[in-house]
C-alpha cells in the first residue's frame, strides 16, 4: 500500500483529524495530537493496514513547535507509514500510544525526556536519560545548560 492509499483511507475514517499528506523524498501524514491513539489502534488492527510493528518514535524541535515522529511498518503487509503530530512549544501534550504498541513505553519516556513533550495517560512517565532532577530538555533548540549539577560544574 502506497502513502497516497494509506492517507485516503485515514482521510475516509477520521476526517479532519488527518491534516495532510507530505508527498517529498520521505512522505508523512499529519494528524492532530489528540486523534493519535484512535489513529495507531486503527493502523495496527485493521486488515488492510496491520501496522503492528513502532519502529521509531522521536521528538523534532522545529521553530515554530515541536513534533512526535511515529515510524511504522507491516511485517505480512510489507508496507510503512509515517506519522507527524505537532504541538506548541509551551506545555506540550500527546496522548500516549504505548497501550496501541507497548514498545513507545520507552521511546515516549525518552522523548519527554530529551524534548519535555508530556505524554498524557503514560504509565511511567519520568526520565530516561538524565536524572530526574536534571533541569531542562538537553534537545531543544533553547536548551541552557544548567553551569553546575549537584555543585559540580558542567562542562560543555
Amino acid at each position: 500500500m502506497t502513502p497516497q492509499e494509506i492517507f485516503d483511507k485515514l482521510k475516509e475514517k477520521f476526517g479532519d483529524q488527518v491534516i495532510d499528506l507530505v508527498d517529498n523524498v520521505d512522505p508523512f501524514v499529519r494528524v492532530k495530537a489528540e486523534a493519535i491513539g484512535e489513529i495507531g489502534l486503527y493502523l495496527r488492527d485493521d486488515e488492510a493496514m496491520k501496522f503492528e510493528s513502532l519502529m521509531c518514535l522521536s521528538g523534532v524541535d522545529y521553530p515554530a513547535h515541536l513534533t512526535v515522529v511515529y515510524h511504522l511498518f507491516s511485517t505480512p503487509h510489507r508496507h510503512r507509514v509515517v506519522l507527524k503530530v505537532e504541538v506548541e512549544r509551551e506545555d506540550p501534550h500527546v496522548p500516549t500510544v504505548e497501550r496501541v504498541w507497548s514498545v513507545a513505553n520507552w521511546h515516549e519516556r525518552e522523548t519527554y525526556d530529551m524534548y519535555g513533550i508530556v505524554f498524557d495517560g503514560h504509565s511511567d512517565l519520568r526520565r530516561i536519560l538524565c536524572p530526574d532532577d536534571w533541569e531542562g530538555f538537553p534537545l531543544r533548540k533553547d536548551y541552557q545548560v544548567q553551569e553546575y549539577y549537584r555543585g559540580i560544574k558542567v562542562e560543555v
